[in-house]
């Protein structure tokens, strides 16, 4: 009889707690030198009932460390808030990502089920490598989130609450021109999302999610050097009426004062 109450203690618990934190993680790769890491995080009303301000206090850690990572926080209500982290280059947003989700970081809903329990850490790695072709940036990303100890436990070790059952987690990846998974890899595959610019990642937990994708950004830096040098090729050619060789100089006249 206590072993039938128990269980349905468990599934009503279940019930109540299902897709209780939706938490969508996005990177706008707007270009080279400018793009955002943007959160949206939202609890639902039953984790805010059960444990309202266990569940405040960690949407106010979340405010407090993007604000060390030079981000803002804007709160769309008392349950929902969208945390944005610029970075200013492919390194930058690793060093971000990697410095916002600490894997000593306490998660989303470490409060849900009341005392006694605490939510098992996550633990994700970002890695993004760059080659500079002259006008544009090749970019290779890969993110490791190990998400196999995210669940509700007792002091004994016991999971009292399935992973999948307590967060809803997603990776947005926005850029330039699109994305591409490279061949002959072994990593979760995304959908597109509502635009061709956008892949989606559903996060599995209670497994390792390992995302690999390789993508182009402009880098004006070099277009606006090219630029100049047709600029000053052109200029050449419109005052003197042939085009420099290649090993004369472009040379620069300067009017003496008289």
């Amino acid at each position: 009889m206590t072993k039938s109450f128990l269980l349905a203690s468990i599934f009503c618990l279940l019930t109540l707690l299902t897709g209780c934190v939706r938490y969508e993680v996005g990177i706008n790769f707007d270009n080279q030198h400018q793009g955002e890491i943007v959160q949206h995080i939202k609890l639902e009303q039953q984790l805010t009932t059960l444990s309202g301000s266990e569940a405040i206090k960690w949407l106010n850690s979340l405010e407090k460390r993007a604000a060390q990572l030079q981000g803002r926080t804007k709160h769309i209500s008392g349950q929902e808030i969208v945390v944005t982290i610029p970075f200013g280059n492919g390194d930058e947003l690793a060093k971000k990502f990697n410095e916002f989700f600490k894997a000593d970081e306490q998660s989303a809903a470490s409060a849900i089920a009341g005392e006694g329990l605490d939510l098992v850490k996550l633990n994700s790695q970002m890695l993004v490598e760059q080659s500079n072709w002259l006008i544009v940036e090749r970019n290779k990303m890969n993110l490791n989130v190990d998400l196999r100890a995210l669940g509700v436990l007792s002091n004994q070790g016991n999971i009292i609450v399935s992973p999948g059952s307590l967060i809803d987690l997603e990776f947005i990846l926005n850029t330039p021109w699109g994305a591409s998974i490279p061949a002959n890899s072994d990593t979760l595959s995304p959908e597109i999302g509502q635009t061709k610019k956008q892949l989606i990642w559903h996060l599995q937990p209670g497994q390792i999610n390992n995302i690999a994708v390789v993508f182009w950004a402009p880098n004006f830096m070099g277009i606006g050097t090219i630029a100049i040098a047709l600029l000053m090729v052109a200029g050449f050619y419109l005052k003197y009426g042939r085009l420099p060789l290649v090993n004369e100089p472009i040379k620069t006249v300067v009017a003496s004062e008289k």
